[in-house]
Order: C-alpha cells, then structure tokens, then sequence
C-alpha cells in the first residue's frame, strides 16, 4: 500500500473482470476499504479478460483507433510494470505479405515509436521467422502479459494489501452498504447503459515446439488482421475476430478457418500445431468504442473498454479514484 491512512469512505466494486480488478487495486493502494463482488465462483468464467490477447500496446492499437487510445494507454505501461512481475518487454512486431505492402505502409502511417526492419533486421528479432517477411515495423516499448496468469495474480494482490474479495455473491449495487459503488459488469450493465453494445471476439490457442516467438507479431492482410501471442511451453493465442453480436454460442467453423489460414500464412509450419482451445469472449462497447466513465448517485460505472481492457483499465481506475477523492472532499 502507499503508506495513507484509511479513508472515511468505503467502496464496493461489482465485477472481478480486469476493469474491476485493476479498479479495485488502485483505489486500495490510496487508502480505501474495498470490497469486491464477483457472481462466478472461479476466476476467469464469463469475462472476456480471460480470452484476452493482454496486449499492453498503446502504439499499434492507434491503428484503426481514436488518438485516445494511444495517450490514455500509455500510462498502462507503468502501472503493469509496477504491479505485475510477469510483464513481458519485449516489444510488439507488425508484418505484412510482400503482396500485402501497402497495408504495413497504412499502418506505420497511422502509428509512432516504431522502428523500420529489413529481413536481416527481423531474423535478427524473431529467429523462426528467418526468410519469410522482407520488411516490418517494430515497436520497442510495447508489452505483453498473459490474462490467464496476470488476472489471479492481481487478485491476491488485493487480498495481500487488505481488500476483500467474495466469489459466487450476485448483488445489486442498491443493496450493498458501502459508500460508493463501482460497478464493473461489462455487457451484464447494459440494463443501466442502454449505449452499451456486445462485439463477439473469438480466439484459438494453438500448440507447437518448432516454432518459438519472443513478442506478439500483428499480420496485416486487407481482410483478416489478425495477432498471434506467445503464451509459454508452445502455446501460441491467435486472434481475434470483431463480430457486431453478442451472441455467445461457440466458435464459428468460418472463423476457426480465417484464424488457422492466417497463422500458416505467419510460417507454413504453424499447419502442424495443435489446436488446444477455440474460445468467445463478448466485448462491451460503446459507439465510439472509447472506455465511458459515468456517475448515477452513488454508483460509478466503468464500462466500454471494448478489445482495450488490458490497455486502458489503469487509466479508467486513475479517474474512478479522481471521482472518489472528488467526492470525499465535497463531503468534508
């Protein structure tokens, strides 16, 4: 913790996805009692987190998205590196077919902080990649974590500084007793926030041991972007589709080809992974698909962080704890 004392307000926080995770670590470390209600009874069920690419990449996310992206998710860097020791600095790559060229010229277009590679560059940065792409961009700063590792690590996080944490408990914010409640639901809160639309991602873990990656690499194609991520012992996240739906029902045979034919298209020997999982997740968005942070009375909704919750959760949490502190001085 930071040393504070404890504040005079206490807050509840609904939902144990990473905006309510990440929310409710912040506002603990300056001082608040926090209690976290979370209606699964394990960690990771009906989240899209858990499905994430974790892609802490403030630069390549400016691709297709608002300038705002970039500048609220560079503070995320910081905050994942102080708070999670599985942070993964090792950059992000961008690579294109040589047919495909004027989407890698698009993109540094569209982007920053990158350096431009040759092929001797990018055998030097990806060794299993070694002859397949000419050219790439590279961006140094970028980080990766993995979901499936960081999101229980910030739960005890939180319990080891004092919040607590109660699984397999469905409440309403109007039946909680703390001061203040943050409610964290995604899709679940569109009852509430009737702006809120689902975008279905699907994703697939494949595994290999013959081919290694160090960092995320994006492939640019005009119709079927896709990113693949290291997870470690082999298993490789490839992902994601952006469906308009929120339909829940499981993977589509469509999309589970577009995913596998764009893997091959990285390296032909990704033809010979296995295929471990193929998974949904259903992003809550708003209609400029910009993260929204609302007040009604008592409650303060974190809501809209679309495919950026990994991004941009730390600064959605920065400006819950300005609307606390605001509010506790107006209470003085």
């Amino acid at each position: 913790m930071s040393g504070q004392s404890e504040s005079l307000l206490s807050v509840g926080i609904i939902g144990s996805g990473i905006a309510g995770l990440v929310t409710a670590l912040t506002l603990k470390e300056k001082g608040y009692s926090v209690h976290l209600y979370e209606k699964t009874k394990q960690l990771g069920e009906g989240t899209c987190s858990w499905f994430a690419g974790g892609m802490i990449a403030p630069w390549c996310e400016r691709d297709g998205a608002d300038d705002v992206i970039r500048d609220r998710g560079i503070e995320a860097l910081n905050w994942w590196q102080k708070h999670y020791d599985g942070l993964v600095k090792a950059g992000s790559l961008v690579l294109s077919a040589a047919r495909d060229r004027s989407e890698i010229i698009h993109f540094g277009r569209c982007t920053q902080e990158y350096e431009t590679l040759d092929e001797t560059g990018l055998d030097r940065l990806e060794p299993d990649l070694s002859g397949r792409c000419r050219e790439g961009l590279f961006y140094p700063q970028e980080a990766h974590i993995d979901p499936r590792l960081a999101l229980p690590a910030l739960e005890e996080g939180l319990k080891a500084v004092g919040g607590v944490v109660s699984r397999g408990v469905e409440v309403q914010a109007e039946d909680l007793k703390e001061d203040i409640i943050v409610d964290c639901r995604g899709l679940t809160a569109r009852v509430d926030l009737p702006r809120l639309r689902g975008v279905r991602g699907e994703m697939i873990r494949i595994q290999t041991q013959d081919i290694h990656f160090r960092r995320p690499i994006r492939l640019l194609h005009p119709r079927q972007p896709v990113y693949v991520v290291p997870r470690g012992e082999g298993i490789l996240m490839v992902g994601a589709t952006s469906i308009e739906t929120d339909c829940q029902a499981p993977v589509t045979v469509r999309s589970v080809y577009d995913l596998l034919e764009a893997a091959q298209r990285l390296h032909p020997a990704l033809g010979e992974a296995s295929i471990i999982e193929a998974s949904v997740g259903v992003r809550p968005a708003f209609p400029d698909n910009i993260p929204d942070i609302e007040q009604h009375g008592r409650v303060i909704y974190v809501n809209g962080l679309y495919r950026h919750g990994f991004l941009l959760s730390p600064w959605c949490a920065r400006k819950v704890v300005e609307q606390v502190q605001a509010q506790e001085r107006a209470m003085a």
